[in-house]
């Protein structure tokens, strides 16, 4: 019991927070429009947390998720609106994914059949990728065909069943976590993932393809995270240069704050959603209380730090616990 408190410690953390914003706010912050702004905000940050939590599963990390979301998003954006103008929206949505995924592939392969250190590998992709988005263009690219920006910025009524529209972003972000969640726990695949994360070396003995996880988490990590940039895209309205660019450490700390291992081979997706959740909590409660942005760049640094205290601390206490039984 005390192991699954443990845990799951990020969701007692997010109503704590969730109660205190209540209180500072009241008749304000619970209103349906200010909780469908905040899991709206959620959406895109879900997805590149998601391409975050997988690397970090997986005992590798990715520090070029914001920049892939941000150069897919201005490619395709440039794509449908000046090279190919005639091409569906619908396409679009593929050509992001392509995009993801083909710079997802050459970090994993030079990580996996090059041995490239993960952090100087993906670096160096950050730093191209955010440089290619200038290259692309300095300018913001809007009048996207409609069906491109649907999944990010429309909502959802099931015909008068609910009293309230719903955003179709929050419903994609919540089935790509169950998605996710199930191919990392009921898969093969998924279970390679958390045995490569574990101990790789004892995974290559045990007859696991490692190079090819590998390769094959960091092909997912990007199209997770050029799916970000589409949500985000559909919910600015369109490609902005610094699209995606500031989304790297946010989803770090969710993914650190849900629990999701430094070390690998340990972490659940659903509770790195609950981290996503608090940020947006937190972010959207101090907008709403007039506290200066600069000020909720720096909240968001402390609750990262927080973060990596409280894992540690719990990493501690979870192995005395283990120890005990």
């Amino acid at each position: 019991m005390m192991l699954f408190a443990l845990d799951n410690l990020i969701w007692p953390i997010l109503l704590a927070a969730f109660i205190v914003f209540s209180i500072l706010l009241p008749e304000i912050f619970t209103q349906y429009r200010n909780i469908e702004f905040l899991l709206y905000t959620s959406a895109g940050l879900g997805a590149i947390t998601l391409a975050e939590a997988i690397c970090l599963i997986s005992g590798n990390f990715d520090l070029s998720v914001g920049s892939v979301a941000g150069f897919s998003s201005m490619f395709t954006a440039l794509a449908l609106t000046s090279w190919f103008p005639a091409i569906p929206g619908v396409a679009g949505i593929l050509i992001v994914l392509a995009v993801g995924g083909a710079i997802g592939f050459l970090n994993g392969f030079f990580i996996a059949k090059f041995d490239v250190n993960p952090f100087l590998q993906t670096l160096s992709a950050l730093i191209v990728f955010e440089g290619g988005i200038l290259v692309l263009s300095t300018r913001s690219v809007y009048e996207l065909p409609k069906s491109y920006l649907w999944l990010g910025g429309e909502d959802i009524s099931f015909g008068g069943l609910l009293p309230q529209s719903v955003p179709v972003a929050v419903l994609f972000m919540l089935a790509l976590f169950v998605t996710v969640w199930f191919v990392l726990t009921k898969t093969r695949f998924g279970r390679a993932i958390y045995a490569v994360g574990g101990d790789e070396e004892s995974s290559a003995e045990a007859g696991i393809d490692t190079d090819r996880i590998v390769i094959a988490v960091f092909v997912l990590s990007g199209m997770l995270a050029a799916t970000g940039g589409l949500l985000l895209t559909g919910f600015n309205g369109g490609a902005t240069p610094t699209l995606g660019t500031s989304q790297l450490f946010p989803a770090f700390t969710a993914a650190v704050i849900g629990g999701v291992s430094l070390f690998g081979g340990r972490g659940n997706v659903f509770n790195a959603l609950g981290g996503v959740l608090l940020l947006s909590t937190i972010a959207a409660g101090l907008v709403m209380l007039n506290i200066d942005p600069q000020i909720v760049q720096t909240v968001n640094g402390l609750v990262l730090f927080a973060a990596i205290l409280l894992y540690t601390f719990v990493q501690r206490f979870r192995g005395r616990l283990l120890s005990d039984l």
